[in-house]
């Protein structure tokens, strides 16, 4: 189906383009064109033969990809690890411009890793909308840096669980494991079997996490949290992150889990769009009321837009990519365009995702429109309307 929109503005990736009309042809850009003049609009409808037409008011930006979503719409993935769970959590999330995301599992029995393998690979067959993949936090931590994750079901990694990695019907694998518990070798196996192996949830030192990356890593997850610290004489997991000119950074800027000079400091270490924002998202997000809920036979306690166990950890995060977004402008002075390349361009690139993150022709059309306040109006998935403020509905593309 052929479709354009016109819209006032739009940031095509790099910088903030002029009033356009952007035509869409079966979910891939097919053309951009400049409107130099408002009274241009039907004279362009006669010249490309457009067969449907929307005018929208606002700001069009390249779509969300979030690389860490636990949950939303009140739904879990550990707790329903089902194709229902995941088409919830997305269409939460779609409202906030997320527009790809991996549905991601924290450290589970190995039986619900693979009811969590199934759900993804059903979602990937069947092109539900925004599904990327699936990325697994866990199960091969550090018991000291577990955060939340449950101390029973944290294991060394076995030919059973290596299996589940390996499948090809999965999408994109991201894995987050401990490197002083996974040996370089097996990081290496994985890297030959498609996973994109992140580190994190881990009390490593420098020397150690250096030879995972030299084995393939190439990620961190929410960058400071659970892991090791930079210090003089052991620059720690931190040290090594911030020094690694190749490896990518997720970042959680929620005003809770990074002290805001922290962020900077670490935005300012990294080499440009080597540092992507992420969610971390619980059950919470997409829903107005403060409602506790359950993690593990553990209550989870909601205050604002804080997550903490009754124990007294940071659970996840209420956050959303378009606060993530706003959150970095304002907390950390970023200029509004980089914090759209961190939530959109950059995850893309770590990804591989090369038909996303930026509106240009030829790109997959997921947009998101951003009112005069930034937030988001509407969102597009393949060029499909997911969610709209006005209706206040959400269509599953």
């Amino acid at each position: 189906m052929k479709q354009t929109l016109i819209v006032d503005k739009y940031f095509d990736g790099e910088q903030f383009m002029p009033r356009a009309a952007i035509t869409v042809d079966n979910g891939v850009i097919s053309a951009i064109n400049l409107i130099a003049e408002k009274g241009l609009d039907l004279q362009l409808v006669d010249k490309y033969e457009l067969e449907n037409v929307t005018h929208l008011q606002g700001t069009l930006v390249p779509g969300f990809v979030d690389v860490q979503v636990n949950g939303g719409g009140g739904a879990l993935f550990n707790a329903q690890p089902t194709l229902n769970c995941i088409k919830t959590i997305g269409a939460a999330h779609s409202r906030f411009g997320t527009t790809g995301f991996l549905p991601t599992l924290i450290t589970d029995q190995v039986e619900v890793m693979a009811q969590a393998a199934d759900a993804v690979a059903e979602a990937i067959a069947s092109k539900t909308a925004g599904v990327l993949g699936i990325h697994f936090e866990g199960p091969h931590l550090s018991v000291p840096k577990k955060g939340v994750h449950p101390q029973s079901f944290i294991r060394s990694i076995s030919d059973e669980e290596l299996s589940i990695f390996s499948r090809k019907d999965l999408g994109i694998k991201v894995v987050t494991l401990a490197p002083e518990n996974v040996s370089a070798e097996v990081i290496k196996t994985l890297v030959a079997n498609d996973v994109k192996v992140c580190l994190g949830h881990s009390n490593a030192d420098y020397a150690t996490v250096v030879a995972a990356l030299e084995a393939g890593a190439d990620g961190f997850t929410h960058l400071f949290n659970a892991m090791s610290g930079f210090g003089s004489r052991e620059p720690g997991m931190v040290g090594a992150a911030l020094e690694s000119e190749q490896a990518w950074c997720g970042l959680i800027v929620d005003g809770h889990h990074v002290h805001s000079a922290t962020a900077k400091v670490a935005i300012k270490a990294k080499p440009q769009g080597k540092v992507m924002l992420v969610t971390d998202a619980m059950p919470p997000v997409g829903m107005d009321d403060n409602a506790s809920f359950e993690l593990f036979g553990t209550e989870v306690i909601r205050q604002g837009d804080r997550l903490n166990a009754k124990s007294g950890e940071l659970a996840g995060c209420v956050l959303d990519m378009v606060g993530a977004v706003n959150n970095s402008v304002s907390m950390l002075g970023l200029s509004h365009e980089e914090a759209l390349r961190m939530a959109s361009l950059y995850p893309a690139q770590y990804l591989d995702k090369q038909n996303l993150g930026t509106i240009t022709v030829g790109q997959q059309a997921d947009f998101v429109l951003l009112n005069n306040k930034n937030t988001v109006s509407q969102t597009y998935i393949n060029g499909e309307l997911v969610f709209s403020e006005t209706s206040d509905s959400q269509q599953e593309a």
